[in-house]
């Protein structure tokens, strides 16, 4: 019997070491390449030349070129870029105020505590891109304006889980045994209680910041998020299936924006699947 027990507690620990690795070596990968084009793309990413318009992949240009002559590496560098800082913001948004509402809320409970579970309950019974388009739209939308609506439309599900740690914490005997030894609310809630709630919260992270970045494309693709001049995988993506026509026949610019976001989520959902298994 134990030894069937540890077969599969080695077994566990080589899957989750695997999903680790390979999502941890492709987010790796991807952004490496984004922190690259921060400084440094192989041509200008509004840069014309109508004598390379709708060039397939070549040496020159190894993901082709558009329409109007423009590198679609050095396009897609950027707009990958813009994804991934949008997403960091609003994950980072997410998850400061959704860790400081579920601390204060599944710490004390009380009315506070049912008042905004309620709250959050409302905003999650409706899909956070429907909210955020209708927002947008309203409101007009750019980098600035997509970072904070996705941001405020992600802090109840962080909050939530936040919330449930707590609550299951603030019984536990560590925490009974810091109140008696003096320790105040604070120290017990983020200096105890917070590094408990950790390994919890990151793989909702990553799951976040994938949602994110499907967000921001989503409402580029639509034509209500990331505008000209600013490059974006999904304003890219909606530009690039004119080229898929048998007049224009570009499909390399479609496929290669399409596999970048796919590169971009792959890798950041397998570092989740890992860290949600357990050792």
């Amino acid at each position: 019997m134990n030894g069937n027990r540890n077969t599969k507690t080695v077994r566990k620990a080589g899957t989750r070491g695997r999903y680790l690795w390979i999502g941890g070596i492709l987010s790796g990968f991807m952004v490496l390449l984004i922190l690259i084009s921060f400084f440094w793309t192989p041509y200008g990413t509004t840069a014309m030349d109508a004598a390379v318009k709708f060039s397939p992949p070549s040496l020159q240009h190894i993901m082709g070129c558009d329409s109007y002559g423009r590198d679609i590496f050095s396009r897609i560098l950027e707009g990958a870029g813009t994804s991934f800082l949008i997403a960091v913001c609003v994950v980072l948004i997410g998850v400061i105020a959704g860790t400081l509402i579920g601390a204060l809320t599944g710490y004390f409970g009380g009315w506070a505590d049912e008042l905004l579970m309620r709250i959050c309950d409302s905003v999650t019974a409706f899909p956070s891109i429907l909210l955020a388009l209708v927002v947008v739209a309203v409101v007009g939308g750019n980098k600035v304006t997509i970072t904070w609506t996705l941001g405020i439309l992600f802090i109840p599900s962080f909050a939530r889980i936040v919330r449930g740690e707590y609550a299951k914490a603030r019984g536990c005997n560590y925490v009974k045994s810091a109140r008696l030894m003096g320790a105040s609310s604070f120290r017990i809630m983020f200096r105890h209680i917070l590094p408990n709630a950790v390994p919890v919260l990151l793989p909702a992270v990553t799951i976040g910041f994938n949602n994110a970045v499907l967000a921001e494309a989503s409402m580029s693709y639509l034509g209500i998020g990331v505008k000209p001049p600013d490059v974006s995988l999904g304003y890219m993506l909606s530009e690039s299936q004119a080229y898929m026509s048998a007049a224009k026949n570009a499909p390399w610019y479609v496929l290669f924006v399409g596999l970048t976001i796919v590169l971009l989520i792959l890798g950041f959902s397998l570092l989740g699947e890992g860290l949600q298994r357990k050792k």
